[in-house]
């Protein structure tokens, strides 16, 4: 088996020289196959109030500069025991949604041909259909952990069917997700109506708000998540904007009192050992960012979901 290449050494090469590769990792092309790909979206043209999600990869890429290759909180070096690799973005048409969602699909379901397992840095909440649409292609219905202070699963917004607030209730009408395994996590803030959460409900999503979080502590909502995931495949959804604005200012619709950036990291590490299977990070608005607090959690967002395949990927190695 070929040694992993990892990330460029921070001890030979300073952090702020080079290509911003995430992580600063090798680009797709300089290794001969993935285990895990990062690849940017750079795509808002279904935002409904701030756009510049478009910039978010790069600024991502640009906070990851600081990531270290051992994660002592789940006890893993998550770019030894894989080949992780940055495949660059996907170049989608800013002007037209239906061939964006069209040409993102392709890509990712080119990029998951070998088994190569997604993680997709935004660009805005549309993409998440199509990058579950080519999860389900390979995996069959998968169960969804979607955090975020929106529901996004309202029915249209200005009579279009396909916008950073709709792809959920999308994928539930595909058939694309599992049913009996859907969670938001994080949400809040107003609403247009009561009947949001009642047509949420009858999509299948469960709901663990923000302020469940708070009163029931990081620990007892990851077990919550876990039961109710079980064995079944896993796709986790990240909008930024789960976060309170103190923690991710820089995002297109953000609300009061969300989640800490602790609370979502140890959420997310309470995780380990669920049968993941792909991960997006979506939502981050640079322009309205101050001092990359926004950038620089979404980059450890994104470093925390490659070390649970990581993990992932020796559970499966020893269960054969």
């Amino acid at each position: 088996m070929t040694e992993p290449r990892g990330p460029v050494d921070s001890s030979r090469v300073p952090r702020f020289a080079g290509p911003a590769t995430f992580a600063r990792l090798p680009r797709l092309d300089e290794v001969s196959g993935a285990d895990v790909a990062v690849v940017g979206v750079p795509f808002d043209g279904g935002v409904s109030y701030r756009p510049g999600a478009r910039f978010g990869p790069a600024a991502v890429r640009e906070a990851s500069r600081l990531l270290r290759p051992y994660h002592p909180g789940l006890d893993v070096s998550p770019f030894a025991s894989q080949q992780v690799a940055d495949a660059g973005d996907i170049a989608v048409n800013p002007f037209d949604i239906g061939e964006a969602i069209e040409t993102i699909q392709d890509a990712a379901n080119g990029l998951q041909a070998d088994g190569t397992r997604l993680v997709t840095i935004g660009g805005d909440h549309t993409i998440a259909l199509p990058l579950l649409r080519a999860a389900a292609q390979r995996h069959g219905p998968v169960a969804v952990l979607h955090f975020d202070a929106h529901l996004d699963t309202w029915d249209t917004y200005f009579g279009a069917e396909h916008t950073h607030g709709t792809p959920f209730r999308r994928a539930v009408e595909e058939g694309v997700v599992d049913t009996s395994a859907l969670s938001h996590v994080g949400t809040r803030g107003p609403l247009y109506g009561k009947q949001d959460l009642t047509e949420d409900e009858k999509l299948g999503f469960g709901i663990v708000t923000s302020a469940d979080v708070y009163r029931r502590g990081a620990d007892e909502v990851a077990d919550q998540l876990r039961q109710r995931i079980g064995d079944r495949p896993l796709y986790i959804s990240i909008d930024i904007d789960c976060l309170d604005p103190a923690h991710a200012p820089g995002t297109g619709t953000p609300e009061a009192g969300g989640l800490t950036s602790r609370e979502l990291l140890e959420i997310l590490r309470g995780l380990a050992g669920c049968r993941l299977v792909g991960a997006d990070v979506v939502e981050v608005a640079p322009v309205y960012d101050h001092a990359e607090i926004t950038s620089v959690a979404a980059s450890h967002v994104a470093y925390d979901l490659i070390s649970l395949l990581a993990l992932q990927g020796k559970r499966e190695t020893t269960d054969e």
